[in-house]
Formats: structure tokens, sequence, C-alpha cells
């Protein structure tokens, strides 16, 4: 009897799904997620664009009548800079190099045409080497072609390979279940949310509406539907309440544009109905639900662990338990975050190291303070989780346990009666 018991409890801590709640707790946290989840639905089907939008004539502009074509270099010849009509900027010596591209895909195949690199190019060539060229159409003949960029096709996908294997190996099912999560996050990042945007819905309600969709599914795909997983949704929604709102908020009063760089500036020549304040406030939102759902899940899963190991415990005690671990996450995940909008911002801030500009001087131009904004208010999300997740798990373990449930939740107490009884 001890024996069995003891292999139960072991099995349920480490290795099998968490107990179940009570039916009347389950009741209530269904009553709460599945109009949620019917709301998302509900946006999803109301925005839904059908397809990114085709850029007609009056969005067609400089580069966007190309298309692109497979190519590769037959040979590569060093020639003078001066005879090609090349001009090297001063201080930049040696020859400038004259690159043979055969174009291996489209209409032209076998066409060929010369490239011309001047010696401080960042991007040399190599005979043999895949490239992939750009094809405007409406162009004269002998500059319809120009190299866009490397094919990298083939590292890119071993790469990709290579993280698949990995994730299955550790994780098996669970880690298979993370990649069909992971599919089906890019799909609704491509199929809907940047579709949508192009489309001119608005791009704060287009990324609640797909971040949310993602949430739902990535979390319950890959964690089970279960109290412990709807804990951690709703932990996740309420941070992300809190970073829309904070976000709105800052981005106003700081009057942030999210007009900062040549890509946000193209797009809104492109398409100006696009709202890119709100395209700064979604991509906010994006940015941070990768985090939160870690966040959120660790946290519901060391109070679920914590009440597994001492059942007695009350709702108090686990939070205040729960925290301790929180706290080690918040400060893991903060300076994680943090470091992650340096590194992505690196470029500019060497541009503004090399001007010699002072530090409020780059603090608060736009270009940096919309970086400062974007990283404080998705840290206060992901501080503002720790206790907010906690405290609802700690709640909902230690809650409602009627005749035939035990700690938690679970069964194990009323079943030891049952064979005490028979015995």
């Amino acid at each position: 009897m001890t024996d069995t018991h003891g292999h139960s409890h072991g099995h349920s801590h480490s290795h099998g799904p968490p107990p179940p709640v009570s039916a009347h707790l389950r009741r209530v946290i269904a009553a709460v997620l599945i109009p949620f989840a019917v709301a998302v639905a509900g946006g999803l089907l109301l925005l839904w664009p059908g397809g990114a939008p085709t850029a007609g004539d009056e969005h067609t502009g400089v580069g966007f009548d190309q298309q692109f074509e497979e190519a590769k270099v037959t040979g590569v010849e060093e020639r003078d800079c001066a005879q090609l009509g090349v001009q090297v900027p001063r201080g930049v010596d040696g020859p400038c190099a004259q690159a043979t591209i055969e174009v291996t895909t489209g209409p032209h195949t076998g066409r060929t045409f010369q490239e011309v690199v001047p010696p401080d190019a960042t991007q040399k060539f190599h005979a043999g080497q895949k490239v992939i060229v750009a094809f405007a159409p409406n162009a004269p003949e002998e500059l319809q072609y120009s190299v866009s960029d490397v094919d990298r096709k083939f590292p890119i996908l071993l790469l990709a390979a290579v993280f698949a294997v990995a994730v299955v190996l550790v994780g098996r099912m669970r880690g298979l279940l993370a990649l069909i999560g992971l599919v089906v996050s890019f799909g609704l990042l491509t199929l809907f949310i940047l579709p949508a945007i192009l489309h001119g819905s608005n791009p704060l309600l287009v990324a609640v509406v797909g971040g949310s969709a993602i949430m739902l599914v990535t979390l319950y795909l890959c964690h089970g539907v279960n109290a412990r997983t709807s804990v951690a949704v709703l932990g996740t929604l309420i941070s992300l309440v809190l970073i829309g709102l904070l976000g709105s908020l800052f981005t106003a009063w700081a009057h942030l544009s999210g007009n900062t760089d040549d890509q946000t500036g193209l797009i809104h020549a492109l398409y100006p109905g696009i709202e890119i304040r709100g395209l700064l406030l979604a991509g906010i939102l994006i940015g941070s639900l990768g985090v939160l759902d870690d966040v959120t899940v660790t946290q519901t899963s060391a109070v679920w662990e914590l009440k597994a190991a001492e059942p007695d415990a009350g709702w108090l005690k686990l939070y205040r338990a729960g925290m301790r671990i929180g706290r080690d996450h918040i400060a893991s995940v903060v300076n994680t975050l943090v470091l992650a909008y340096a590194g992505a911002a690196l470029p500019l801030l060497l541009l503004f190291t090399v001007a010699n500009a002072s530090v409020g001087t780059v603090a608060f131009s736009e270009l940096v303070s919309e970086e400062i904004v974007r990283t404080l208010v998705g840290s206060i999300g992901l501080v503002a989780s720790v206790p907010v997740t906690t405290v609802l798990a700690a709640l909902v373990v230690s809650a409602d346990r009627p005749a035939g449930d035990g700690p938690g939740g679970g069964t194990a107490p009323t079943n030891r009666r049952r064979r005490r009884r028979k015995r």
C-alpha cells in the first residue's frame, strides 16, 4: 500500500500530468477562458485579410517591380576601377572585381551579365558561388539583372534541421509539440498578422488578436489542456494587457512616431494608411509574448510542484515560495531582454559613439527612446507577470477541495480512505 502510494506520488510529481482541480474550479476557469477564446476566434474571422495585398501601380516604386531568380558566379576578374568607371573613396586601395553571373532559373536561364564589386565592398564573390539576382522586366536589357544577395539557403536550412533534431532529442514528444507550435506561430504571423496590417487594419488590434491566438495554440499544444496551463494563459493575458496600456501611454506621452528608420519610412510611403505608431505598439506586444510565455509557464509549474511536494501548504505559503523562485527569474529574464535589445541596436549605438554624442542626447533621441520604451515596457510586463501568475497559481492549486478531491484537486486521499474501508 505504501509502495503503491509512493510510486503514484512520485510519478505525478516528476513525469505525469498535474493532478486535476475540482470540477467547480474547472468551470470557473472555463467561464473566463472560453469567452476569451471565442473573442479571439471572432477577431481572426473579422480581421482575416485573405492574403497579402498586391502592390498596384500606386504602390509600385523603384525596386518594387522586380522579381528574384537564382544564379551562380562563373568567374571573377580583377580590373582597374577607373577603366570600369567606378569611383573609389579616398583612402581605399586595390582593384575592382568584375564578376560574371549566369542566371540559372526563370525565363532567361543561361543569360550572363557582369557585376562590378568595388574594393571597399563588404560582400565579395568567388567562382561557383550561388547568388540571388533581381530581375526588373521594365528596365533596359543590359540593366535588367543585378545581384541582390548571396544564396544562403543551404546553411540556414541545415541549421534549422540541427535545431529541430536537438529539440526533439532532448524534449522528445514535448519538443516535437513545441516545434509544431513554432510552425503555427510563424503561420499566424505570415498569414494573418502581416497581411492584415498591410490591408489597413489597426496594427495594435491585429497584434492583440494574433498574439492571443498564438498564445492559446502554443501553450495548450505544448503543455496540455489543464488548469495549470490555463493559469499560465491567464497570467500571460493580464501581463499583455498591462504592456498594451503602458505602451500606448508612453509612446503617446513621449511623442514617438514609430517612423525612425528606412524600413518604416518606406512602408509608410507605400501604404500611407498604415498607422506607424500602432505598428510600434504591435512590435512591443509580439516581442514580449515569447518571453512572457516562458515566465508564466515556469512560475505556474513551480507552484504546482511546490504543492505536490507539500500538500498541506496554504496558498500564502505557496505564493511566498513561488516568489522566491520568481525573483531569480525576474533578474535573469530582464537582463536577457535588455541585452537582446542592446545587441539588436548595436550598430546604432556605434554610430552615436563615433559621433561623440552625449549620453543625454543619445538616450532622448527618438531613435533610442523608442528602444528604451520598448525595453522598459516589456520588462515591466515581465516583472508584473511573476506575482500575478504566482498568486493565481497558488489560489487555484489550493482552493476548492470538496469531498472527493485531494490536495490541489487530486483524488489520492479519497482513494486511500476507500481502500481502508474495503479492508
